[in-house]
């Protein structure tokens, strides 16, 4: 299956009072990740009314991106229609794909745009099936369970994220066709 697998990472948890800091993507063709066909941006985070959004403190812990490095970033208004134009029509792919598809439904609505993906798949779903048993499907936890390793600083950046959310939905996938 040809999928965009992404990730986003946030001033915080609400798709509503909350903003995108930087999107992460890259494209899964025939059971290959497309480094080639990848996209990667910071976004500049504003609120409702175009006025420039800080990064509080406990975001900036999580993930690292700071606001100097977003400051002279593209604001969502140019990201998202790129964003879009990657997707296309593809079906998309995200670790707990409940909040960033609702980051990605809000912003689009924002902007008068759509987020209509083809499918919307979720990798702590496909952990869930594939290891009933377990109680943690957290990124870190996955990827230590299927034996993958984040890049040196890849942890809580959107592209590093990807790079495993990729390799583990392959995978998840290979586990749950064997066991079915």
């Amino acid at each position: 299956m040809n999928v965009v697998v992404f990730d986003l990472e946030t001033t915080g948890l609400s798709p509503e009072r909350d903003a995108i800091v930087e999107i992460g993507a890259v494209r899964v063709v025939d059971g290959r990740i497309e480094e080639s066909q990848k996209y990667e941006t910071l976004v500049r985070p504003v609120n409702e009314t175009g006025q420039p959004m800080l990064i509080p403190w406990r975001a900036e812990q999580v993930h690292g991106i700071s606001n100097e490095m977003v400051r002279h970033a593209p604001a969502m208004g140019d990201v998202l229609p790129e964003f879009l134009d990657f997707v296309g029509g593809s079906a998309v792919v995200a670790h707990n794909i409940g909040f960033d598809a609702g980051f990605m439904k809000a912003n689009a609505r924002r902007h008068g745009l759509l987020w209509q993906p083809a499918a919307e798949y979720c990798t702590v779903q496909l952990s869930r099936r594939a290891f009933p048993r377990e109680r943690a499907h957290n990124l870190t936890v996955l990827a230590e369970r299927l034996g993958l390793s984040f890049a040196p600083g890849g942890r809580h950046r959107s592209y590093g994220d990807v790079q495993v959310t990729a390799q583990a939905y392959l995978r998840l996938l290979e586990m749950l066709r064997v066991k079915a």
